[in-house]
């Protein structure tokens, strides 16, 4: 090899910049329920991404049965830059891992680590493209599913999907697609296009967010379990009811709740201190009856 082309390699040795993080774990378990983060991919129009994701996994070492956890959206890029998946501790994570249940908490495209552009937005208020924007959502949630479902101490099948706002109404999107490995959908406060001009109570256009939620319910595979809050300032009750009303017409099956106000916003009871008091006994009722509850 001559002496040029040796110093050519040293110089791009030296001068390359870092490699970006390989698929998989990353660092090494910790704390009672073996708290570890993941690079789970998903392949895009774009190329593959890389979505940063946190898994807690439950007592013991059977497989355990899968629950992916999709957060929303906040409004402002601002926050959605500095968004971390949720913790093991929390309250969520641990209603579901106290009943031997592996969690998954990741971060789509465009939130906190995950980086990138933020893939599943609407567009613009007066036309929004409610369904578009579902289907991206549904499309990382998808990926979350295949990886979680494929590790050696995960059961392969019976997973739980659950999504709050508009993790919420990419989890009624993932329901149009086909998803064997999935026997329970949930959506919690789910929809998309709140707080219109930033008006609490004002969405940009529910009518096609009711046509969407048909679109939807037209190829549902799984009954889902609806839960929203009557002090919800995003997706109030009759905006909520026109959507339940329009994706069961289209042929969705839906367990439809809504429960009494909630702290300053029902928008926020999936999430809030105390909130699983009021999920809680809906959530057990639900999973029972999809025989999703337990190992």
């Amino acid at each position: 090899m001559s002496r040029l082309r040796l110093v050519l390699l040293a110089l791009l040795a030296c001068c390359a910049g870092p490699r970006g993080p390989a698929p998989g774990p990353t660092g090494e378990a910790s704390g009672v329920w073996r708290e570890q983060s993941h690079w789970i991919p998903v392949q895009t129009d774009e190329g593959r991404v890389l979505l940063d994701a946190r898994i807690c996994r439950p007592l013991g070492d059977a497989p355990a049965r899968v629950a992916v956890i999709n957060h929303g959206a906040p409004p402002l890029l601002s926050a959605r830059l500095v968004m971390a998946p949720q913790r093991c501790e929390g309250e969520v994570a641990r209603w579901f891992l106290d009943r031997g249940f592996l969690v998954v908490f990741a971060l789509r495209r465009g939130y906190g680590g995950t980086g990138g552009s933020y893939a599943e937005t609407s567009g613009p208020c007066a036309a929004p493209d409610y369904v578009g924007s579902g289907r991206v959502t549904a499309q990382d949630i998808a990926a979350v599913v295949d990886y979680a479902t494929a590790l050696p101490y995960a059961r392969p099948d019976g997973a739980v999907v659950v999504g709050q706002s508009a993790g919420g109404w990419g989890t009624v999107a993932y329901d149009s697609l086909p998803h064997p490995k999935v026997a329970a959908l949930i959506s919690m406060a789910g929809g998309r296009g709140g707080w219109a001009g930033g008006r609490p109570g004002r969405n940009c256009r529910p009518d096609l967010l009711a046509l969407a939620a048909g679109r939807f319910g037209a190829s549902a595979g799984t009954p889902m379990l609806w839960v929203f809050a009557a002090n919800d300032t995003f997706f109030p009750p009759p905006i909520a009811a026109a959507m339940a009303q329009a994706f069961t017409a289209a042929g969705g099956r839906l367990d439809f709740e809504t429960v009494g106000p909630f702290d300053g916003d029902g928008h926020a009871l999936f999430w809030g201190r105390g909130g699983s008091a009021v999920w809680g006994p809906l959530f057990e009722r639900y999973l029972a009856e999809r025989g999703a509850l337990g190992g």
